[in-house]
Parts: structure tokens; C-alpha cells; sequence
């Protein structure tokens, strides 16, 4: 089994994690204080979910994780589009998050269903 920090999914979900880290500071105080606090919780989780996974032992227990680290990205989703409407993530970077919520959402889905 290959380490976690080895699948494209944990990457791309680092990445967008990051990237969200990254923009807080940019933000106005009331969008960091309200949702930006939410975004950067919400987008953290994906990776660190399907990292606790990882060291579980039975696979239904592996599952749950997986299902909670989609459950957290849906969360991300939702914030983001929510900056995005309010105007706090600048017109530029929509088409970069735009291509990585559309690259990892079908990533781990299909990391999901195929370690059923």
C-alpha cells in the first residue's frame, strides 16, 4: 500500500488546503472572522481525514473516514462559492479553484468507491 502522502488525491487536497491558507491573509477581517475561519477548518480536514484513515484497521472503519473527508470537501465547496458571491476570492483565482474542486471531487469519489 502506498503512503498517503503518495496519492494524487491526498495531493490535490493539500494543495487546495494551501491554497486557501495562503489567501486568508488577503482577506477583510469580517470574511476571515466569519467564513474564512470555517474554509481553511473545513478545507484542513479533507486531507486529515483520509489521513486518519490511513491508520485504521478495519475497512469499514476506513470507510467512515473516507466518507467524512467528502463531507468536509462538500463543506469547502459550499464556502467557496459563498466567497466567491460575496466577492472576497478575486475574480483571477475562480478558474484555479474551479479546476481544482472539478479535479479532486471525482478523485475521491472514485478513491472512495474503489477501496470498497
Amino acid at each position: 500500500m502506498k503512503d498517503i502522502v503518495e496519492l494524487d488525491v491526498y495531493k490535490l487536497a493539500e494543495e487546495l488546503s494551501d491554497m486557501i491558507w495562503q489567501q486568508f491573509d488577503t482577506w477583510p477581517e469580517k470574511a476571515q472572522r466569519t467564513m474564512g475561519l470555517q474554509i481553511i477548518r473545513a478545507s484542513d480536514s479533507i486531507a486529515a481525514n483520509l489521513a486518519e484513515s490511513y491508520g485504521r484497521f478495519t475497512p469499514a472503519d476506513r470507510k467512515r473516514f473516507y466518507l467524512y473527508a467528502r463531507g468536509s470537501f462538500e463543506e469547502t465547496k459550499t464556502w467557496l462559492r459563498k466567497a466567491i458571491r460575496r466577492k472576497v476570492i478575486p475574480s483571477t483565482e475562480i478558474d484555479t479553484y474551479k479546476h481544482l474542486i472539478d479535479t479532486l471531487g471525482p478523485k475521491l469519489n472514485a478513491f472512495i468507491k474503489s477501496t470498497q
